[in-house]
């Protein structure tokens, strides 16, 4: 068997997932749980990690042990206070925060990163950093879908600033609390995201843009079936335009994502005439946790 390098875990939190690195970043085994921060009790999470790893950890007790997401949160293990960007893999790993996780062996925790738009506003993220390290991009942009979906602006290898975008949740907001998802009806038509994409590119901002959700079915212009749909182009869409405004100029586009939501930011970016390398997340956490301990063991060197 090979000889295992790294434990990483990505500690989130709704989800527990572990992985064992050989020294190339493979991954040899993994195990995964619904043990994230949230379901984990105050003081519980040495008893997890053992209960999840402890065959891991007693089979390689030198093995270095590196965790990542919101373990590294207020409401985590314990804090890693965010690293202000611009950030490379030599920076973040000589702010990771050590923890006693049994009988004095340590493990480390990745910090989060924040940063400040051209308007001063501020922005933090906490486990896209691993990823973002990881997507193998020297310079250009790591788009990473989801409740909060991050753009990472990557230059010469290092992560120089990134936004946030709340466009997961209010989409699940839309449909679940307004009146919008009151018009939903399924099967969803997906005629209904091309409309959306369309109608981002109109005057009058987000808000007015997703009222007419409303208007468009009562005066019959679109069926309850593509509203979803509609919604969700007109999101994605609205986040697309304001990503690329603030992205810099040039460089490879990387999306994140697989399935469905792969797809629907493709679209949307091949709308606005840009094309997109994508990646897995699994493969960029390890590529990213692996590169932060290469990182850490040049430190250490010098």
């Amino acid at each position: 068997m090979t000889t295992p390098a790294l434990l990483a875990i990505d500690w989130g939190t709704t989800r527990f997932r572990a992985y064992l690195l050989d020294s190339a970043g493979a991954v040899l085994e993994r195990v995964s749980s619904e043990d994230g921060i949230m379901a984990v009790k105050p003081g519980g999470f040495p008893a997890v990690l053992v209960i999840r790893c402890g065959m891991w950890l007693a089979r390689h007790p030198d093995l270095p042990v590196i965790m990542a997401g919101m373990v590294g949160s207020r409401n985590g293990w314990v804090e890693a206070p965010y690293r202000q960007c611009p950030a490379t893999a030599a920076d973040i790993a000589k702010v990771m925060v050590s923890v006693d996780i049994g009988n004095g062996r340590l493990a480390r925790i990745v910090p989060g990163l924040s940063t400040r738009d051209a308007s001063g506003a501020p922005d933090v993220m906490r486990g896209e950093e691993t990823l973002a390290l990881g997507a193998s991009l020297e310079n250009g942009t790591v788009i990473l879908p989801g409740t909060h979906s991050k753009w990472v602006h990557i230059e010469n290898g290092k992560i120089r600033s990134f936004a946030s975008f709340m466009t997961g949740e209010l989409y699940a907001t839309f449909l679940a609390h307004t009146i919008l998802g009151k018009l939903r009806e399924e099967p969803d038509d997906p005629s209904g995201f091309d409309r959306g994409l369309e109608a981002a590119l109109r005057p009058g901002g987000l808000t007015h843009q997703a009222f007419a959700a409303r208007t468009s079915v009562l005066l019959g212009d679109m069926d309850g079936h593509a509203v979803a749909p509609f919604l969700s182009g007109l999101l994605i869409g609205s986040e697309v335009d304001a990503g690329l405004a603030m992205a810099p100029t040039g460089g490879e586009i990387v999306l994140m994502a697989e399935g469905i939501i792969a797809d629907s930011y493709a679209r949307a970016l091949a709308a606005r005439g840009k094309s997109c390398r994508i990646v897995s997340t699994e493969g960029c956490f390890t590529a990213g946790l692996a590169r932060v301990l290469q990182a850490s063991e040049q430190t250490e060197k010098v």
